[in-house]
């Protein structure tokens, strides 16, 4: 490199532009491909050709100001044996967990793809993977997180973490994750999340570019006429629509809740549903709305596998 700037220094300045670009070229293609952009009437230096160099040019394109919110799910499989004394340890240090991590939900499956004896945790962070880091470290020198590792590290088998985002979807009906962790559920205790489940239905989509966006655009169309099915059970409520960016790509989850608590008998009072039952008759319902029908037959053009699991929240999750 200083030979070549040596060079350049050389270049009489009474010399044509067309001199010095052909000698440039004959020196350095690469920096040629920067000195042919300027000006005619700007002298070629040293200086002017090395505030174009490529490494001036990258670090300046990796700047960033924006923060994206992420979700996080995380997969713990337990052993069988040991699921009974992870979930009471679990419980126990819960407030540690609540109070340091923005968790949305904290379930077990009950029945469907995901495999039993499975502890499902979500968690919001509207200020990203930083956000994420400096909150994990945080909770990581805490002397009683500390031993709550040590007693439940023998209970699990195999380990998994996703970085998703939240679909825009553009309707009031969805609340996100967000406000759950805002609004944790306390009214109703055990007993309310004992009979509410949360229904999680993935998508794995094509690969490509524009398959998200074209089945996010067909579901946001198709999603209103599902939500508003006649007979729609009162405790189904559609709770986020999650898209995949750290881990396998391409793979979309709808959240939905069903169950619970409810306002709908004869006085206006509350009511305690069944989630599975409000599942099922909220399926029913769908699937007699030909536009929901149409989305769907269109949404299966893109997708290769479709799975569904059922949930039973933890009595410490914020979503039940």
């Amino acid at each position: 490199r200083g030979k070549l700037f040596l060079s350049i220094k050389m270049i009489s300045s009474k010399a044509s532009f067309a001199s010095k670009r052909k000698l440039l070229h004959l020196l350095s293609p690469s920096i040629f491909s920067s000195a042919s952009s300027l000006p005619e009437n700007n002298p070629i230096t040293a200086t002017t050709i090395k505030k174009t160099t490529p490494s001036t040019i990258s670090s300046h394109s990796l700047s960033t100001t924006t923060t994206t919110p992420i979700v996080e799910l995380r997969q713990y499989h337990l052993h069988p044996s040991q699921t009974a004394h992870y979930t009471q340890q679990t419980t126990l240090s819960s407030p540690l967990r609540t109070s340091h991590l923005p968790l949305a939900l904290f379930a077990y499956p009950e029945t469907g793809s995901l495999p039993l004896n499975t502890a499902f945790h979500v968690y919001h962070y509207p200020g990203g993977l930083s956000e994420r880091a400096t909150l994990r470290t945080q909770l990581a020198k805490e002397t009683e997180w500390k031993e709550y590792l040590k007693n439940v590290k023998g209970c699990m088998m195999e380990q998994r973490s996703g970085i998703f985002v939240e679909a825009k979807i553009g309707l009031d009906d969805v609340k996100g994750l967000k406000y759950y962790v805002d609004n944790p559920r306390k009214d109703g205790g055990a007993t309310d999340s004992t009979k509410s489940i949360i229904e999680l239905r993935k998508y794995q989509l094509q690969l490509g570019y524009d398959t998200v966006p074209k089945f996010l655009s067909i579901y946001s169309q198709a999603l209103p006429y599902k939500l508003r099915a006649p007979n729609t059970h009162s405790t189904t409520e559609l709770v986020t629509v999650l898209v995949s960016d750290v881990g396998s790509l391409n793979t979309v989850y709808e959240v939905w809740k069903h169950g619970g608590s409810g306002v709908d008998d004869a006085d206006g009072g509350a009511l305690m549903h069944c989630g599975m039952e409000a599942m099922e008759q909220s399926r029913q319902s769908s699937r007699g709305i030909q536009e929901w029908r149409d989305g769907i037959a269109e949404i299966a053009k893109l997708a290769i596998s479709f799975e569904s699991s059922v949930l039973k929240p933890s009595e410490f999750s914020p979503l039940k």
